[in-house]
């Protein structure tokens, strides 16, 4: 499973992607998106999901 961004919510403030540690997000087109082929909900490297943990909007990365 992967998490996604909900698109309407984010704030474009990019404290995910400096955090993400596969590199699974990038900007696109007008907000942040996470690969679903890259992201591993953080497995192997840390105990919570960082993009969860850093958005300052609640709710905006969640499980797909």
């Amino acid at each position: 499973m992967a998490f996604k961004i909900i698109a309407s919510q984010c704030t474009q403030c990019s404290a995910c992607e400096f955090e993400c540690p596969t590199g699974a997000i990038k900007f696109k087109g007008e907000t942040y998106v996470i690969d679903p082929n890259k992201c591993t909900e953080c497995e192997g490297y840390f105990d919570t999901q960082q993009c969860a943990a850093v958005c300052p909007v609640p709710k905006t990365c969640v499980p797909a």
